[in-house]
Parts: C-alpha cells; sequence; structure tokens
C-alpha cells in the first residue's frame, strides 16, 4: 500500500484525505462518491492509481442523453455471421470514473446500481461478471444544479462513502504548477490485482471488538431514534434515518484504516476519522434543517457528541 501512495504521490499533489479514502475504498471494496468543483486531480488520482495496478481503468462523462445501454453494454447483431454478439461496455474496468453522474436521468443513474452492489451485469439473459478488484468512484459538482437529476436514495445508499475535496493550498498550487509545466512523470506499475485481492482478504481479517461494532451500531441508531441518546428536537430536521449499510460502512471502512495504519486490530479512533465519510450522503435532510442552514455534517457532528465511543478499558485485550 505504501509503494502505491508513493507512486500515486508522484503525480498528484496535495489531496492526502481525499487519496486516504480512495485507497480505503479499495481496501474494503467499497465505492465513492466524489463532490468537488472542476480541477482538483479527481480523475487524474483514480487514472494514475489504475496504472500502478495493472488494471483498467474507464471513464464515463455523463450527459442527459445517456441511455443505459451506453453504460453496460448491449447485443449487436454481425451481418457477416448472421448472429448477435454481445459489446460490454465501459462499466467493465477495474477503476470506474463515473463522471458527474447527476447530469444524467435516473434510469442511467440505476443501470450503475447492479453493476455496484452486484459486481455483475446481465445483457438479454446473460450474466457478465464485472473484473477484481472492482471500484466505481462517481463525481458531482456542487456548483451547477441546473440540468442536473439529484441521485435517487437507493443509488446515494450503494456508495460506501462520500468525500468532500476542496481547493488546494497555495504551497501545494505552486507544486502542481511546477509539475504540470514541466516533464511528465512516468508511473510504473508496482502491484497487480491478484496482490490487491490477497490485501483485501487480509483486511477482512482485522480484529473488530464487539463494543466497537456496538459504537457503530448506536451512531446509525441515533439517525432513527434520536430522543433515545438525548438529541430533542433532532428528528425534525431529519425526513428518515440511515440504513444498515451505514454500520456495515464504518465497520469495513475502520477496518481499512487501521491495515493502513499498521494495526491487525481496529480501535475507536478509526471509526471516529471515519463516520462523516460514510454518514454525510445517507442523512436525508429536511426543509426545517435546510431553512435553519444546517448542513449533514453538522448533524453528524451531533451525534458524534451524544453517542459517546468505548473506553480502551471496554475493549477485549487483542493477543
Amino acid at each position: 500500500m505504501e509503494r502505491i501512495l508513493y507512486e500515486v504521490k508522484r503525480v498528484v499533489v496535495g489531496q492526502d484525505y481525499f487519496l486516504e479514502r480512495v485507497m480505503v475504498a479499495m481496501l474494503a471494496q467499497g465505492h465513492l462518491l466524489v463532490e468537488g468543483v472542476p480541477g482538483l486531480a479527481k480523475t487524474l488520482t483514480v487514472k494514475t492509481l489504475a496504472r500502478t495496478l495493472h488494471g483498467t481503468f474507464k471513464r464515463i462523462q455523463f450527459t442527459p442523453d445517456l441511455v443505459p445501454s451506453d453504460l453496460v453494454g448491449t447485443r449487436i447483431y454481425n451481418q457477416k455471421t448472421g448472429e448477435f454478439a454481445t459489446s460490454l461496455g465501459p462499466v467493465f474496468a477495474n477503476l470506474l470514473l463515473a463522471d458527474e453522474i447527476n447530469r444524467a436521468p435516473a434510469k442511467v443513474q440505476s443501470a450503475l446500481l447492479e453493476v455496484m452492489q452486484e459486481r455483475q451485469v446481465t445483457i438479454a439473459g446473460e450474466t457478465h461478471r464485472v473484473p477484481e478488484p472492482y471500484l466505481v468512484m462517481a463525481t458531482q459538482n456542487p456548483i451547477e444544479t441546473e440540468g442536473t437529476y439529484p441521485l435517487p436514495e437507493a443509488q446515494v445508499d450503494r456508495f460506501m462513502m462520500k468525500v468532500l475535496v476542496d481547493y488546494p493550498s497555495e504551497e501545494e498550487e505552486f507544486v502542481i504548477v511546477e509539475r504540470v509545466t514541466g516533464p511528465a512523470v512516468q508511473v510504473t506499475a508496482v502491484t497487480t490485482a491478484e496482490e490487491l485481492a490477497q490485501l483485501q482478504a487480509v483486511c477482512r481479517e482485522v480484529y473488530v471488538d464487539p463494543a466497537i461494532m456496538q459504537y457503530a451500531v448506536r451512531l446509525v441508531s441515533a439517525t432513527r431514534q434520536p430522543e433515545k441518546y438525548g438529541l430533542k428536537d433532532f428528528a425534525k430536521y431529519l425526513t428518515f434515518g440511515a440504513s444498515p449499510r451505514a454500520s456495515i460502512g464504518m465497520i469495513e471502512g475502520a477496518r481499512a484504516l487501521a491495515l493502513m495504519r499498521g494495526r491487525s486490530y481496529v480501535l475507536p479512533e478509526d471509526v471516529i476519522d471515519i463516520v462523516p465519510d460514510v454518514m454525510r450522503h445517507r442523512m436525508s435532510l429536511s426543509y426545517e434543517a435546510l431553512a435553519e442552514g444546517l448542513s449533514a455534517d453538522d448533524l453528524v457532528g451531533r451525534i458524534q457528541k451524544a453517542v459517546a465511543p468505548p473506553d480502551r478499558q471496554q475493549l477485549r485485550q487483542v493477543a
């Protein structure tokens, strides 16, 4: 993992937090929703990552005139043979970038549902598996709202995390300009898809104490029954709470963070770090919250203050 990060950092300047979350999603076998203005190296990060893995990379620019077959593929009639052949779409890649996903209608967005959840596509009754490892990273532009289609809740919930990407600092931007206007940097492949699959298997073996699992469940439960955790008048800010996918995402993400931090066990700090990214897109804000200028992150912060993490003494000793 360090070698992969080193190679990517030779090209991408800054964005350490975003890059760490991409690696977490890869280890935890989740998908990523990224929100940020254009020009912040979102595409470059995933493209460079694919090159370090000996993997395939595909980019789909979502537009209002796309149809589902443009993503997953279709059946094409071959005049020479007189038979139909299956032409697979761009979703068949190790790393898939769905650029400006909210530009396409709901039917196109929903075409990603099966491939994200089941990691397969069904065309004319035939099932085709996507290559492993598989990561979908979708981007949204928070500035423009004209001609956009908000993601359906069922689609949003399938993204393990939603990451907000911000502008670089002045020092980082100076290095960006220096690198982009200078000689091109050649990235070398340092690992294979098979080695990454082994790392994913190791990630699933990272120990999680039952007290930490209970903490993740209580955080999610607080979005459904806020009064139970002393959050009075909190229910009016949410139309509905987070699904069990949030609890699962927290534990899987915390495992990946612990592995990247050189541990074979999860600490409460790992869960605390991952909570905002897992929860922010699963909080459906009401009109009252929008009227008072509250964001999903504000509400997640209140929940984290109300639900205390387990003490180190409560955790079982890890051999």
